[in-house]
Protein backbone atom coordinates (compact mmCIF):
# COMPACT_ATOMS: atom_id res chain seq x y z
CA UNK A 1 0.00 0.00 0.00
CA UNK A 2 1.44 3.35 -1.01
CA UNK A 3 1.36 6.46 1.14
CA UNK A 4 -1.54 7.76 -1.01
CA UNK A 5 -3.75 4.74 -0.25
CA UNK A 6 -5.65 4.94 3.03
CA UNK A 7 -8.07 2.20 4.11
CA UNK A 8 -9.94 2.90 7.34
CA UNK A 9 -12.34 0.34 8.85
CA UNK A 10 -14.15 1.04 12.13
CA UNK A 11 -16.81 -0.74 14.16
CA UNK A 12 -18.27 1.46 16.88
CA UNK A 13 -21.32 2.16 19.00
CA UNK A 14 -21.12 5.94 18.59
CA UNK A 15 -22.82 7.76 15.75
CA UNK A 16 -20.68 9.21 12.98
CA UNK A 17 -20.58 12.65 11.35
CA UNK A 18 -20.98 12.23 7.59
CA UNK A 19 -19.49 15.64 6.76
CA UNK A 20 -16.45 14.97 8.94
CA UNK A 21 -15.90 11.54 7.36
CA UNK A 22 -16.31 12.99 3.85
CA UNK A 23 -13.70 15.67 4.50
CA UNK A 24 -11.44 13.03 6.02
CA UNK A 25 -11.50 10.75 2.99
CA UNK A 26 -10.75 13.68 0.67
CA UNK A 27 -7.72 14.51 2.81
CA UNK A 28 -6.68 10.83 2.92
CA UNK A 29 -7.01 10.37 -0.85
CA UNK A 30 -4.94 13.43 -1.66
CA UNK A 31 -6.29 14.27 -5.08
CA UNK A 32 -9.36 12.15 -5.85
CA UNK A 33 -11.44 12.68 -8.96
CA UNK A 34 -14.46 11.05 -7.33
CA UNK A 35 -15.76 10.21 -3.88
CA UNK A 36 -18.81 8.00 -3.57
CA UNK A 37 -20.66 7.86 -0.28
CA UNK A 38 -23.31 5.44 0.93
CA UNK A 39 -25.00 6.00 4.27
CA UNK A 40 -27.37 3.30 5.49
CA UNK A 41 -30.12 3.97 8.01
CA UNK A 42 -32.18 1.73 10.27
CA UNK A 43 -35.52 1.30 8.54
CA UNK A 44 -38.82 1.88 10.26
CA UNK A 45 -40.59 -1.40 9.63
CA UNK A 46 -43.10 -1.63 12.47
CA UNK A 47 -46.72 -2.14 11.39
CA UNK A 48 -48.66 1.11 11.47
CA UNK A 49 -45.65 3.34 12.00
CA UNK A 50 -45.74 6.86 10.66
CA UNK A 51 -43.38 8.34 8.10
CA UNK A 52 -41.40 10.06 10.85
CA UNK A 53 -40.83 6.86 12.83
CA UNK A 54 -42.51 8.19 15.97
CA UNK A 55 -45.05 5.38 16.26
CA UNK A 56 -42.51 2.57 16.12
CA UNK A 57 -40.02 4.29 18.42
CA UNK A 58 -42.81 4.76 20.95
CA UNK A 59 -43.73 1.09 20.52
CA UNK A 60 -40.16 0.09 21.31
CA UNK A 61 -38.88 -0.76 17.84
CA UNK A 62 -35.12 -1.17 17.71
CA UNK A 63 -32.39 -3.06 15.93
CA UNK A 64 -29.52 -4.47 17.95
CA UNK A 65 -26.32 -5.45 16.17
CA UNK A 66 -23.90 -7.83 17.83
CA UNK A 67 -20.42 -8.80 16.68
CA UNK A 68 -17.15 -10.34 17.80
CA UNK A 69 -14.56 -7.56 18.21
CA UNK A 70 -11.43 -8.27 16.24
CA UNK A 71 -13.08 -10.87 14.03
CA UNK A 72 -15.51 -8.33 12.58
CA UNK A 73 -12.85 -5.74 11.78
CA UNK A 74 -10.72 -8.44 10.14
CA UNK A 75 -13.65 -9.48 7.93
CA UNK A 76 -14.39 -5.86 6.98
CA UNK A 77 -10.74 -5.28 6.08
CA UNK A 78 -10.84 -8.40 3.89
CA UNK A 79 -13.86 -7.01 2.01
CA UNK A 80 -12.08 -3.68 1.52
CA UNK A 81 -8.94 -5.50 0.33
CA UNK A 82 -11.01 -7.37 -2.25
CA UNK A 83 -12.36 -4.05 -3.53
CA UNK A 84 -8.86 -2.59 -3.55
CA UNK A 85 -7.63 -5.52 -5.65
CA UNK A 86 -10.40 -4.96 -8.21
CA UNK A 87 -10.42 -1.17 -8.57
CA UNK A 88 -7.81 1.63 -8.41
CA UNK A 89 -8.84 3.16 -5.08
CA UNK A 90 -7.01 5.97 -3.33
CA UNK A 91 -8.92 5.68 -0.05
CA UNK A 92 -11.77 3.76 1.55
CA UNK A 93 -13.63 4.36 4.80
CA UNK A 94 -16.10 1.94 6.30
CA UNK A 95 -17.81 2.82 9.57
CA UNK A 96 -20.30 0.29 10.91
CA UNK A 97 -22.23 0.75 14.12
CA UNK A 98 -23.16 -1.93 16.62
CA UNK A 99 -25.36 -1.93 19.69
CA UNK A 100 -28.97 -0.80 20.00
CA UNK A 101 -30.17 1.46 17.19
CA UNK A 102 -33.54 3.10 16.61
CA UNK A 103 -35.41 3.78 13.37
CA UNK A 104 -33.62 6.38 11.22
CA UNK A 105 -30.32 6.03 13.11
CA UNK A 106 -27.25 5.81 10.91
CA UNK A 107 -25.95 2.25 10.80
CA UNK A 108 -23.24 2.14 8.12
CA UNK A 109 -21.11 4.53 6.10
CA UNK A 110 -19.04 3.52 3.07
CA UNK A 111 -16.85 6.06 1.30
CA UNK A 112 -14.65 5.22 -1.68
CA UNK A 113 -12.23 7.60 -3.40
CA UNK A 114 -10.63 7.08 -6.78
CA UNK A 115 -9.33 9.07 -9.70
CA UNK A 116 -12.43 8.03 -11.67
CA UNK A 117 -16.12 7.78 -10.79
CA UNK A 118 -16.65 4.31 -12.28
CA UNK A 119 -14.18 2.73 -9.86
CA UNK A 120 -15.54 4.68 -6.88
CA UNK A 121 -19.16 3.71 -7.63
CA UNK A 122 -18.39 0.05 -8.32
CA UNK A 123 -16.20 -0.33 -5.23
CA UNK A 124 -18.80 1.25 -2.93
CA UNK A 125 -21.52 -1.02 -4.29
CA UNK A 126 -19.25 -4.08 -4.02
CA UNK A 127 -18.37 -3.28 -0.41
CA UNK A 128 -22.04 -2.82 0.55
CA UNK A 129 -23.08 -6.05 -1.19
CA UNK A 130 -20.48 -8.00 0.79
CA UNK A 131 -21.21 -6.18 4.06
CA UNK A 132 -24.79 -7.40 3.73
CA UNK A 133 -23.78 -11.04 3.19
CA UNK A 134 -20.26 -11.69 4.53
CA UNK A 135 -19.70 -9.37 7.47
CA UNK A 136 -20.13 -11.13 10.83
CA UNK A 137 -22.91 -9.05 12.36
CA UNK A 138 -25.93 -10.54 14.06
CA UNK A 139 -29.08 -8.41 13.95
CA UNK A 140 -32.04 -8.67 16.28
CA UNK A 141 -35.16 -6.67 15.42
CA UNK A 142 -37.39 -5.75 18.38
CA UNK A 143 -41.02 -4.64 18.31
CA UNK A 144 -42.09 -3.89 21.86
CA UNK A 145 -41.81 -7.19 23.75
CA UNK A 146 -41.35 -9.30 20.60
CA UNK A 147 -38.01 -9.85 18.91
CA UNK A 148 -36.56 -11.87 16.06
CA UNK A 149 -33.15 -12.46 14.50
CA UNK A 150 -32.81 -10.94 11.05
CA UNK A 151 -31.29 -13.10 8.32
CA UNK A 152 -29.74 -11.91 5.07
CA UNK A 153 -32.22 -12.01 2.21
CA UNK A 154 -31.75 -14.15 -0.88
CA UNK A 155 -31.67 -10.94 -2.95
CA UNK A 156 -28.63 -9.80 -0.92
CA UNK A 157 -26.78 -12.99 -1.87
CA UNK A 158 -27.79 -12.60 -5.51
CA UNK A 159 -26.40 -9.06 -5.59
CA UNK A 160 -23.10 -10.22 -4.07
CA UNK A 161 -22.87 -13.23 -6.43
CA UNK A 162 -22.95 -11.01 -9.51
CA UNK A 163 -19.44 -9.76 -8.62
CA UNK A 164 -18.02 -13.27 -9.00
CA UNK A 165 -18.32 -13.01 -12.79
CA UNK A 166 -17.70 -9.30 -13.13
CA UNK A 167 -14.18 -8.43 -14.25
CA UNK A 168 -12.17 -5.96 -12.23
CA UNK A 169 -11.90 -2.41 -13.55
CA UNK A 170 -8.51 -1.69 -15.09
Amino acid sequence: MSAQEIFDVRVQTADFDVAHEYQGIIADAGNPGAVVMFSGLVRDVAPGSGADGQASAAAGQSLTLEHYPGMTEKALRAIVEQARARWPLQAVRVVHRVGKLLPHDQIVLVLTASAHREAAFAAAEFIMDYLKTSAPFWKKQRFGEQSEWVASRQSDYQRAARWENTPADE
